[in-house]
């Protein structure tokens, strides 16, 4: 190996789902040597205010061993001002760089709690403890930043005006790359005459499955003639609606629940006409695009990161889910080949590495 390759150490306290998908293209598509030290994905409030110190321990004992990081990439999970506290105690000095694939400022907090502004308090001293910052879109960094002008009205007798310009300066929107290999390789899938609709995504609050379902259901209700893919991941706490939805939409489903084989997955959304986001919160929507890879014509909601994603077109207005569905159901509606690539290809990891590469290269 030649030692002039710059050697990141990356910190992840949630390896799983989009967090892990992240460092694994940036592993595979990078030219530097990198070392992953993660945690299970579970318990993020336990990581952003406990991985710290845990990670802080594995990096010393890594260098103690002998191995040397030009700098470290840490996600949000990690309290990055306690993690450099402890590194710099012992004596060891690494530019930090944090990336954000969300920010707590704009997170749709499902239970009141009187306590989660500590988690945007470890957010804000994350980023304010950071050498470099980058966010996951435009609608990421614009809420986080919002977010911390707010949080810092609270300081009515101090003057932190510069600690804000010093974050907005040292930040940066790098959209996460895509891995389109795979969806781009699946043989297609021959298609009858009956649309049908794809949802991808966590089975969440946040993810808003009521809406979706329930549309689904006066659609159903109404005489329309579909088929529905439900995918995603889902966990121990399931929303109710998912059951509900099983039973009144019987007849309409193709498939339901998560499938963890990446081919099967690829052939479920090349089998759909359109997927459909009704997200409450969005950071960037990897889901979506990696179905409108596979030809699905997006429905996305006219806010949230969506906004920069996706023409007008292919959004719809609060309470506007039923109507836009409808009329995509009335039309030829899977897209051709070369609109699904223009739509997809900004995100490819051929063209997200280099910047990616600038940005890292920049720490040093």
């Amino acid at each position: 190996m030649n030692n002039t390759v710059p050697h990141f150490l990356l910190l992840e306290p949630y390896y799983g789902g989009s967090h892990r998908t992240f460092l694994e293209g940036l592993q595979k598509h990078l030219v530097f040597r990198f070392t992953l030290v993660s945690l299970p994905a579970r318990k993020w409030k336990m990581r952003m205010q406990l991985a710290a110190p845990w990670m802080a321990d594995e990096t010393l004992r890594m260098v103690k061993a002998g191995s040397r990081f030009d700098a470290i990439l840490c996600a949000t999970f990690i309290d990055v001002a306690t993690l450099r506290a402890l590194l710099g105690k012992a004596g060891v000095n690494i530019p930090i760089a944090v990336y954000f694939h969300e920010n707590q400022f704009a997170y749709p907090n499902r239970i009141a709690d009187p306590a989660f502004f500590q988690y945007m308090a470890l957010n804000f001293t994350s980023a304010l403890a950071a050498d470099a910052i980058a966010f996951n879109s435009n609608y990421n960094r614009e809420t986080f930043m919002n977010g911390v002008a707010g949080y810092l009205d609270k300081a009515v007798d101090m003057d932190l005006h510069q600690t804000f310009a010093e974050l907005r300066r040292k930040s940066v929107v790098l959209y996460p790359g895509i891995d389109f290999s795979d969806f781009d390789t699946a043989a297609e899938h021959q298609k009858d005459d009956v649309p049908v609709i794809v949802w991808n995504h966590r089975w969440e609050h946040d993810k808003d499955p009521e809406t979706f379902f329930t549309t689904m259901m006066e659609l159903a209700g109404g005489g329309m003639d579909f088929k529905l893919i439900v995918l995603g991941q889902h966990f121990v706490h399931c929303p109710e609606i998912f059951a509900k939805a099983g039973k009144k939409l019987a007849r309409h489903i193709l498939h339901v629940g998560y499938v963890p084989e990446k081919e099967e997955y690829v052939r479920l959304l090349h089998q759909a006409d359109i997927v459909v986001s009704t997200a409450i919160h969005e950071f960037f929507g990897m889901a979506v695009l990696e179905a409108v890879r596979c030809g699905c014509r997006p429905l996305v909601p006219d806010r949230l990161s969506y906004q920069e994603l996706f023409q007008p077109e292919y959004r719809y207005f609060e309470g506007g889910l039923l109507e836009a569905i409808a009329s995509g159901l009335h039309r030829s509606s899977r897209l051709e080949k070369k609109q699904s690539l223009e739509m997809t290809d900004q995100f490819s990891w051929h063209n997200m590495a280099v910047k990616y590469e600038r940005w890292l290269l920049a720490l040093l």
